[in-house]
């Protein structure tokens, strides 16, 4: 997704901007990113509502969840390829074009079927819109600029991420025009407009070396991916059945595959989704999936509090986003330093992170033992307010250390996988987190919370081990 981020780039007179008009595509580039973002989590607190309405289960929350992030993971690699191929301002338009009438979709749809149906063309849309606005950045901006830039992007995520609830609890309140949960879709129709209007100030640019789409890595990679998903999904719904063991077979069939052949392409000097040589360093693997397993807590856990506190304790959406806003608060106190303090100090603040939020966790359990589905919702705040801090502190860590641990020819490749890896992280986090949430429902949604709570916690300890094998020392590139 990266490649031109960190890679040769054609620095032609239209990517030198006048010192006053430097800074102005910003804005437009981060309006994207808000969209392709904040579409993956405000949508949490309108589950309830969408249930209601739509008169569906367990099973379609979780693809209108996780559906989004699963085809924006298959298409983040691919949609790079073609910024880099046909122009990043034309992809970035026709990536805005498909998010909003996609959205549209969203916000007409009359069954759970076109809503996920949407849900997938809408993770399209911001699979072309991400990778081309960080390629955007990284040829508009070097050096401190870049890093500026960066900053820039990684606070607009991290807002849209933990503000996307309360965002979305305002608009469902305010019912505009009687849309009710629509709303949340809706509201990309004047902001898509808005980014496309001014999409003219972005200068056009593209790659010097131009590669095509592995077509075939894409379908295989795809393919495996949406298997897993279903049977994950799906299966536990319906108990169980041969076919979903089957196609978790399958999947793993299909990874197989899709490895063995994104080598025979990268050994014929062809152009693979993946290069295998960026993954030879032990010190990229351990990072790559270390944030497949960070990258499960923060969309699972979104997604089960906001169920727990609208359908457990009978909060509305704008209580509940109210008690995101606690999550927001903690993030942003942390994720701001967060760079600098991984640049000194490396993977120990990683390892600091994952504590917290081991810590964080198991307040959240202990409390949710106590008090179950009733008791002052206020006594969750703590730990989430804790939970907030990790989570600030180590997506931002995470992210710098990997890349510090990629040798320099692969760093745009290593890039480009790891944003794939948190989509697919995020994405499977949902499914197998919904296996536990949904598996432990009928004992009580705050008991089923706490043992999820439990769970992301043991995953944290995880990704505290992995940390040690990620570079430690101060000045990180």
């Amino acid at each position: 997704m990266t490649t031109s981020l960190l890679g040769q780039t054609d620095r032609g007179p239209e990517l030198r901007p006048t010192r006053l008009r430097k800074w102005a595509p910003l804005p437009v580039l981060m309006i994207a990113t808000t969209m392709a973002i904040l579409d993956f989590f405000i949508v949490n607190v309108a589950l309830p509502d969408i249930q209601s309405e739509l008169h569906t289960g367990s099973a379609t929350v979780q693809w209108v969840v996780a559906g989004y992030g699963l085809t924006m993971a298959i298409f983040l690699i691919s949609g790079g390829r073609l910024a880099d191929r046909y122009g990043r301002r034309l992809v970035l338009a026709i990536g805005i074009g498909i998010f909003a009438i996609a959205s549209l979709a969203c916000g007409l749809a009359s069954g759970p079927g076109l809503l996920i149906a949407a849900r997938l063309v809408q993770g399209v849309g911001g699979a072309l819109m991400s990778p081309t606005v960080l390629a955007i950045i990284g040829a508009l901006y070097f050096g401190a600029d870049r890093r500026r830039a960066l900053g820039v992007y990684g606070l607009v995520m991290g807002g849209a991420a933990v503000g996307g609830q309360l965002i979305g609890g305002l608009l469902i309140n305010a019912d505009l025009l009687g849309t009710g949960w629509r709303a949340i879709f809706l509201i990309n129709l004047p902001l898509s407009a808005l980014a496309l209007a001014l999409l003219r100030i972005v200068p056009p640019s593209r790659a010097a070396a131009r590669r095509p789409v592995d077509l075939v890595g894409l379908a295989l990679v795809g393919a495996a991916l949406g298997m897993m998903m279903l049977a994950l999904v799906q299966g536990r719904a319906m108990g169980w059945p041969l076919w979903s063991w089957l196609s978790l077979a399958a999947a793993g069939a299909l990874l197989g595959g899709a490895v063995v052949q994104q080598r025979r392409l990268a050994a014929r000097g062809a152009a693979p989704l993946f290069d295998p040589a960026a993954f030879v360093s032990r010190t990229v693997r351990a990072g790559l999936l270390a944030t497949l397993i960070y990258q499960a807590n923060q969309p699972p856990l979104y997604l089960i509090l906001a169920l727990y506190l609208q359908q457990g304790r009978g909060m509305g959406p704008v209580g509940s986003g109210l008690v995101f806003s606690v999550i927001a608060a903690g993030y942003l106190i942390t994720s701001l330093p967060a760079p600098s303090l991984t640049h000194r100090y490396g993977r120990r603040v990683l390892v600091a992170a994952a504590a917290i939020l081991v810590v964080g966790f198991a307040v959240l359990a202990g409390t949710l033992l106590r008090i179950g589905d009733g008791g002052p919702v206020a006594a969750l705040l703590p730990a989430l307010m804790i939970i907030g801090l990790g989570q600030g502190l180590g997506l931002n860590s995470l992210t710098a250390l990997v890349i510090a641990g990629a040798d320099p020819d692969h760093v745009g490749a290593v890039a480009g996988v790891q944003a794939t890896v948190q989509q697919v992280g995020a994405a499977v986090g949902v499914a197998m987190l919904g296996l536990v949430f949904f598996g432990l429902a009928d004992h009580g949604l705050g008991f089923a919370f706490a043992v999820s709570a439990l769970v992301l916690a043991g995953l944290m300890i995880v990704v505290g081990l992995l940390s040690r094998l990620l570079p430690a020392g101060s000045g990180l590139r």
